[in-house]
């Protein structure tokens, strides 16, 4: 066996490893948050697992956690990993406001948002400029520690394990792929629609992101982007445009995480990536 058919295996080898201790770390928080109750608690334990199953594979295998792409990389990769989800979310609910898939301005949301601001009397632009702000910001900082939990482990550790085989292109498959499933088991207990669209329309932004929080991984060479996009892609979703967001008789078929409008966009977005990774050689 040659040095490259040894170098092979033992990658294959790596990335099984993560593999199976990733499904079980896994299926023990998922089981928790099925068949007990959805706490953040449990969610964050999850969250946790692609990181403690990245450290526990590399122990295994005799390698030091101190080499993955930890440095904190360019600013202008991390800004953008913070920026174009706040892009796609904004173009996405803004079409699907203008053209009256739903509506802005929820005012079961907006008074929830003034009673936790202490502010049940201020005006309705002030209340959603200030929430939005602290959402930004505080919310998202708070958010980092679960974040990094998934992308040490996703962006961190596994694209780069899979890059040493396949292609740039079949990195951003094989790991959107695989990251989308393990978000599968969620999705069918708590989606409340259509389940199989819903998880087709999951799956096609998940792997879209992965293009593009994998390609500013490996242009910074550090996992830093990738928090970054994740987290603001988590709080611009979650916390702000969905719950700003009036339901219409369609409105489910396009907002969220599981409808059209967001694959959409940002899956534009993602074929822009695809070709610079193209042009780069990554």
């Amino acid at each position: 066996m040659n040095d490259a058919q040894t170098d092979k295996r033992t990658t294959v080898l790596t990335l099984l490893t993560f593999l199976v201790i990733l499904s079980i770390t896994s299926a023990i928080a998922h089981f928790a948050i099925v068949e007990l109750v959805p706490t953040s608690l449990y969610v964050g334990t999850l969250m946790m697992m692609p990181t403690v199953s990245a450290f526990l594979t590399l122990k295994l295998r005799g390698r030091k956690i101190s080499d993955l792409p930890w440095r904190w990389g360019s600013h202008g990769a991390n800004w953008a990993g913070y920026l174009i989800p706040v892009l796609y979310v904004a173009i996405g609910y803004g079409i699907i406001w203008m053209t009256g898939l739903g509506g802005f301005g929820n005012l079961e949301t907006i008074s929830a948002w003034s009673q936790q601001l202490g502010l049940p009397d201020a005006p309705a632009f002030l209340v959603i400029a200030l929430m939005v702000v602290l959402m930004a910001i505080v919310q998202f900082a708070k958010s980092l520690g679960t974040i990094a939990g998934e992308e040490i482990g996703w962006r961190g550790f596994f694209a780069w394990e899979l890059r040493k085989l396949v292609s740039f292109n079949a990195t951003c498959l094989i790991s959107g792929g695989i990251w989308a499933i393990w978000h599968y088991p969620i999705i069918i207990a708590y989606g409340g629609g259509n389940t199989v669209f819903q998880l087709i329309c999951f799956t096609v932004m998940i792997i879209a992101m992965t293009v593009i929080m994998t390609y500013y991984t490996f242009r910074s060479r550090s996992v830093w982007p990738a928090i970054m996009f994740h987290g603001a892609h988590n709080i611009y979703i979650q916390k702000i445009f969905t719950p700003l967001t009036v339901e219409t008789s369609s409105t489910a078929l396009w907002t969220d995480e599981y409808g059209l409008m967001i694959p959409i966009v940002v899956s534009l977005i993602a074929l822009v990536y695809w070709q610079r990774a193209r042009k780069a050689g990554l």
